[in-house]
């Protein structure tokens, strides 16, 4: 009776424990230092990560200039998420803003301005 209830309890600690490296392997978590600079980046960033495939979630603190980016690690990786932010006219950490999307942004957003100087 013992032996059966110890073979079961390390099956279910088993079926557990390889259930949770599958979760791990269906989402990751990255954070992105960004030139981002008020709500309208906000908007931009999180808006163009949304049809980046693999990305479940994004959350750009505005104050911080940090986007939290949950993502699929077999759909996308670091370094496509990196460039679908630099290609929406922003720095994606160390990757330059897309030349023509900055280009393209609003005045206030563009890096070393805030939207309170343009008011």
């Amino acid at each position: 009776m013992k032996r059966k209830l110890f073979t079961g309890i390390i099956a279910v600690l088993l079926l557990f424990s390889s259930n949770v490296k599958a979760q791990d392997l269906k989402s990751a978590e990255i954070k992105i230092k960004t030139s981002a600079t008020c709500d309208m980046c906000k908007k931009t960033i999180e808006s163009a990560l949304a049809f980046e495939k693999g990305v479940k979630k994004s959350t750009l603190d505005v104050p911080t200039k940090i986007v939290t980016v949950v993502y699929n690690p077999k759909k996308t990786t670091p370094e496509k998420i990196r460039l679908a932010i630099s290609n929406a006219g922003y720095e994606a950490d160390s990757l330059k803003a897309n030349p023509k999307a900055w280009s393209n942004l609003e005045d206030c957003c563009k890096k070393g301005t805030t939207c309170e100087e343009k008011k």
